[in-house]
């Protein structure tokens, strides 16, 4: 039998044939991934083959066999820096929700998460969250933010989970689709996925007002079958994003706006830093790149993991 990893827990995984039948399923031995090492060889979005197995009144699934994979999401677990976690798999669409605070979304995390999701050949996309609480001035850097990333070519919409601000125009986006919802814990993952498929009752939390930060109501990623005819992955709110596996040499082809002009460089291998006739940093003196993105670049070539924020606590 084949199916779908909908939930992961850990050591068990819900998986759901093509019937639209659920199996409580555990893996066979040991599964390592082809040069991954990962903390969970299975994530939400696999495709598995299992077989059934019969003890008593209880009837399981044992996972024999990953099928390849289209893609997938992955980063450096942050307690154990050597080894990845691959947040989903198979998807579609990843949607990164950004909040100015409570808690406050930095650019450089933003950006790891896009040179991610472009290594794996997943398209993103931003959502200024939380809009209806906003000032003038918040509304303002929105704004300011929105025309960095849409000038790169990045998709980016201001939404409101609670109010329902453009609800209906993320449903026609994310129709036919599996879409990952990521960012860290309170920018309101569960309170937007309640608000596009009412009745799910996703637990939601208020943020804590002693550290500004989210309560951790998601523990585990799971998927859901929405009735407009898409799948959403919910993901636990993530601390950090570490890059995995990545070359110097390859970073700036995952910068949209570098790889643009990385032609018209004087070498072929130029990392724009020093070097001189660089394309990037003459573009970057002229105001055509951004500064920000620019440090993120610069963050990721030093290996400088941690780097984008502190007060943001633990991951769940």
């Amino acid at each position: 039998m084949t199916g779908t990893v909908y939930k992961s827990t850990g050591s068990w995984y819900s998986v759901k044939t093509a019937e639209g039948d659920f199996y409580d399923c555990r893996i066979k031995g040991k599964f390592r991934m082809k040069g991954i090492k990962s903390t969970n060889p299975l994530a939400v979005g696999d495709r598995v083959s299992f077989d059934l197995e019969t003890v008593g009144d209880e009837t399981y699934g044992i996972i024999t066999e990953i099928l390849d994979r289209r893609n997938y999401v992955v980063r450096k677990s942050v307690n154990l820096s050597k080894r990845t976690h691959i947040i989903a798999a198979n998807v579609d669409l990843a949607f990164l929700i950004v909040t100015l605070n409570n808690p406050k979304t930095y650019t450089d995390f933003i950006d790891r998460f896009l040179v991610t999701a472009e290594a794996y050949g997943i398209t993103p996309v931003l959502l200024f969250n939380k809009m209806d609480t906003y000032i003038i001035d918040e509304v303002a850097e929105v704004k300011y933010l929105s025309s960095i990333y849409e000038k790169i070519g990045y998709r980016c919409m201001e939404i409101s989970a609670k109010e329902g601000l453009g609800v209906e125009a993320l449903k026609t986006l994310m129709e036919e689709q599996t879409s990952m919802f990521s960012g860290h814990s309170g920018v309101g993952k569960s309170t937007l996925i309640n608000a596009l498929q009412p009745g799910l009752d996703l637990r939601t939390a208020e943020i804590s007002e002693q550290h500004k930060q989210g309560q951790h109501t998601t523990t585990f990623a799971e998927m859901f079958d929405l009735d407009f005819n898409a799948r959403i992955i919910d993901t636990p709110g993530i601390r950090g994003f570490g890059i995995v596996d990545m070359e110097k040499d390859e970073v700036g082809d995952y910068f949209p706006e570098f790889f643009a002009l990385k032609g018209g460089c004087k070498f072929n291998n130029c990392l724009h830093i020093d070097e001189p006739k660089c394309a990037v940093k003459d573009a970057l003196e002229e105001g055509e790149v951004a500064w920000s993105r620019y440090k993120s670049y610069l963050q990721i070539l030093e290996g400088d993991e941690e780097s984008y924020r502190t007060d943001i606590y633990a991951e769940d």
